[in-house]
């Protein structure tokens, strides 16, 4: 059976040095290959409703919609969440 595809969103804005190491985070472990997982990127100045919902409070990472980290993520910890540990 194949393990279901899990869905990231990072919530982020240009210039954000924390936004970059996530998202650098993300793109190492999506070409290693192999793990059940799609990203995308979403800026929140792109949008008044979600600068307002995140202010100064990213990168924000969510895993099928729910919130599962604020700020940092390190690759031991999002392998941990997205097995479900």
């Amino acid at each position: 059976m194949k393990p279901t595809l899990r869905e990231i969103v990072v919530y982020s804005r240009k210039g954000c040095h924390l936004c970059d190491e996530v998202k650098s985070t993300l793109a190492r472990l999506e070409q290693r290959g192999g793990l059940p997982f799609t990203w995308r990127e979403v800026d929140i100045d792109s949008d008044p409703e979600l600068r307002q919902k995140f202010t100064d409070e990213v990168p924000v990472v969510f895993i099928d919609e729910k919130k599962a980290f604020k700020y940092r993520m390190d690759e031991a910890d999002f392998l941990r969440v997205l097995a479900g540990r």
